[in-house]
């Protein structure tokens, strides 16, 4: 049996934009918490689908056909091997749902979130 998990508790011990931390695992899933400000780089996954949850304000997922605009509560599968950007004007706090953990460069892990940076201009 495990603890209940509460996520804004685990979203206030973020200290990176774009990365994910892992804080529940079933079936074969990790759920994983993040928030965003600013923007990712276009990338795929082709391993997996990537479930976005936002738990509070507005991501927008740019595809390179339409844009998705999330607000909280909404869910959206970004399917395997489809390139999209995910982008928030505005902290962003959201859960991701994935086979792996894909806060990465190759996930689109923007360079200037190490260490806790935020993009230039925010």
């Amino acid at each position: 049996m495990t603890d209940k998990i509460t996520l804004s508790d685990a979203l206030d011990g973020l200290s990176e934009f774009w990365s994910q931390q892992t804080v529940a695992e079933a079936n074969g899933s990790l759920f994983k918490v993040a928030k965003g400000i600013g923007s990712t780089r276009w990338h795929a996954h082709d391993d997996q689908d990537e479930t976005f949850l936002v738990i509070s304000g507005r991501l927008t997922v740019q595809l390179r056909e339409k844009d998705v605009v999330l607000d909280a509560g909404d869910l959206y599968v970004v399917p395997r091997g489809v390139e999209h950007c995910p982008t928030a004007d505005e902290e962003v706090r959201f859960v991701i749902v994935g086979t792996t953990i894909t806060s990465n460069a190759a996930g689109g892990k923007p360079e200037w979130s190490a260490n806790g940076g935020s993009p230039l201009g925010l």
